[in-house]
């Protein structure tokens, strides 16, 4: 067993292609098409990989294009334990109007897993002989699968001594704070939605992220700022992790290869700001690359050495 295992309840095939104009009402007739395995644990195990970095990726899978997942992933030579279910994995579609360079992105539902299915998910993780030192829970749940999801993740987590870290959004990102969890990465729109107001500005943001530590609802919280890199609160203080300028190619996997820097880091032994350093520096490298392609190793370790640290003090006494 890895050190590191990713948990993806609603992992996709990830289908990409071109067209030279996106038009209406008009027959479209795409470039070839390309198949990845996607789905946010998924996606942050790749990028674990093209770091240098090992896990293993733990995921629900069935019919045609669940077969097709775990064939992908087996290719990449990434360690997965699949789930069998009985609906079929879903499947994403990204097309590049090559005209303009926009990205038209379509995210598929997914199966409804049965509670039987959504439960060995739990239990295999439960069952490993050798508990990881991390997990990481990404992405969307499925219909069929409880929004405390990641709570009762939290609580088993909590139980075995492993760090869980976080990366949803909406109800479960709310409710699995509330468990208590190692590490929340949202954004800003997911940070928003936790604390059910408009932030108005960067001091705000450190506030809330201060009180949400100061409570327990994460030991530590990075929230992503895009090209603003990361805000980083833990009770040792507040840091702006700020990302270098880069060519942008396509956003898509970017939040993914943040988290995998991280956790990668993390598991190296890494302080705390280092691991965040990294992994701005992957989520701006995952930036670079066309489609859904995610960081790679090379481009992640230059900027890295670009990476600025904006220090905003100690928790102490706030």
């Amino acid at each position: 067993m890895e050190r590191i295992v990713t948990l993806t309840m609603n992992p996709s095939i990830d289908i990409n292609s071109s067209v030279e104009h996106v038009i209406a009402d008009r027959k479209l007739r795409c470039k070839p098409s390309s198949y990845e395995p996607g789905g946010g644990g998924i996606n942050v195990s790749r990028a674990i990989q093209r770091l240098g970095g090992n896990s293993s990726a733990l995921y629900p899978a069935g019919g045609t294009f669940g077969q097709m997942l775990q064939n992908l992933l087996e290719q990449e030579g990434i360690p997965h334990f699949p789930i069998p279910i009985e609906e079929s994995t879903r499947e994403n579609f990204t097309i590049l109007e090559e005209s303009s360079g926009r990205q038209f992105r379509f995210g598929m539902p997914g199966p409804t897993l049965r509670e039987t299915e959504w439960k060995r998910c739990l239990g295999t993780l439960v069952a490993f002989d050798l508990k990881p030192n991390y997990v990481v829970a990404s992405g969307s749940l499925p219909r069929g699968v409880p929004e405390d999801f990641y709570a009762q993740l939290a609580q088993i987590a909590s139980g075995f001594g492993v760090r869980l870290i976080v990366d949803t959004s909406g109800e479960p990102l709310r409710l699995a704070s509330q468990a208590g969890v190692y590490l929340l990465k949202p954004n800003m729109n997911e940070i928003q939605s936790l604390v059910e107001h408009e932030i108005q500005d960067e001091l705000e943001l450190e506030e809330i992220a201060r009180e949400l530590v100061e409570k327990g609802h994460s030991e530590v919280i990075v929230i992503s700022l895009g090209a603003g890199g990361a805000l980083m609160v833990s009770k040792d203080g507040c840091e702006h992790v700020r990302a270098p300028m880069v060519p942008i190619k396509s956003k898509i996997g970017a939040g993914d290869s943040m988290v995998g820097g991280i956790v990668l880091s993390l598991e190296r032994d890494q302080s705390l700001r280092d691991a965040v350093c990294f992994g701005v520096a992957a989520g701006a490298a995952a930036v670079m690359t066309p489609g859904t392609e995610l960081c790679r190793r090379e481009d992640t370790e230059r900027l890295y050495q670009q990476i600025v640290v904006k220090t905003h003090g100690s928790l102490k006494g706030v």
